[in-house]
């Protein structure tokens, strides 16, 4: 039987999972998950698993699924389980009742640097905005979102190139790891947690709406390529070509001065395609088209006159 704090587990997406598995393989005593409920997906609209219950059924874990947090009779179902620890990743925002009746409190594994980037989508803003570090933070969960005393951050680089996608695999196995490290660090008591600093920039991370995708040909090169893999691979950043909605995921920055006004389409030996930007060219390397598949661009132009 594993031993230490009675620890219950609250997250929904891969993401999750992969601090989910880090806590079992370090032996934690991980008593009951808490997930989304079951949700209609696909063609048929058949009930759907959250990647978090799918790892918990296959290792013998308790599973919850409130539709309501704040319902009496989810309170008395999670307290049957005496959790000394609940550990958040990617879930809910928690009422207070339930965050903080944990004798050792509730910590949140978060994919930025704390204070910058608080909000729901943190990996993708901070591509976005061309950060060259971001880095995943433990904190302590207290009544405002995502404003808890630390208790570890560990940095991450961001590349040129790096798509939302990319940094969304590698925080998700830094972060696994420096939760073990934390739950360690609360189990040992040499840890001690930071109040987070006033930022000197306010760097937000709301929840990504289709404007927020919706392309201006009026902005810089490097601005849009750093939204396109901001937004890569999903949702996708968006534009228009004769009249029919298209998304883009891979793109390359050409700084020039062009000769076509921003948002103009190019096409270049039937091997090149690229928009103009104001200081430049934004070449594609693959694109999805209204109606198809996302595609390199080579097999888009071979069909584009088809379409």
């Amino acid at each position: 039987m594993n031993q230490g704090p009675r620890i219950v587990f609250m997250g929904t997406p891969a993401f999750a999972v992969a601090s989910l598995k880090a806590l079992m393989e370090a032996k934690m005593n991980v008593v009951a998950v808490v997930t989304a409920p079951d949700k209609p997906a696909g063609r048929g609209m058949q009930l759907q698993q959250s990647a978090v219950k799918q790892f918990a059924l296959a290792h013998n874990l308790p599973v919850l699924q409130p539709e309501k947090l704040k319902a009496p009779e989810f309170l008395e179902a999670l307290s049957a389980y005496h959790p000394d620890l609940q550990i958040v990743v990617a879930f809910r925002m928690l009422p207070e009742k339930i965050w903080s009746f944990p004798p050792m409190g509730t910590l949140n594994v978060h994919g930025s640097l704390l204070p910058d980037y608080r909000g729901a989508a943190p990996i993708n803003w901070a591509i976005i905005n061309g950060e060259k570090f971001t880095g995943v933070t433990t904190f302590q969960l207290q009544h405002a979102i995502d404003t808890g005393d630390i208790l570890i951050q560990e940095k991450i680089a961001i590349s040129e190139n790096m798509t939302a996608g990319e940094l969304h695999d590698i925080m998700m196995e830094v972060g696994a790891n420096i939760l073990v490290k934390t739950v360690y660090g609360l189990i040992q008591k040499n840890i001690t947690a930071k109040p987070q600093a006033i930022p000197s920039v306010d760097k937000h991370a709301p929840k990504i709406f289709t404007k927020d995708c919706e392309i201006n040909w009026h902005q810089s090169v490097e601005q849009i390529h750093n939204m396109v893999r901001g937004l890569a691979p999903f949702p996708g950043a968006i534009t228009k070509v004769d009249g029919k909605v298209v998304k883009l995921f891979s793109t390359t920055k050409e700084i020039t001065t062009p000769k076509e006004a921003p948002g103009s389409f190019i096409i270049e030996d039937k091997k090149i395609a690229k928009f103009a930007c104001e200081n430049g060219y934004l070449i594609l390397n693959d694109i999805q088209w209204e109606g198809k598949k996302r595609m390199p661009i080579e097999d888009f132009l071979r069909g584009y006159r088809a379409i």
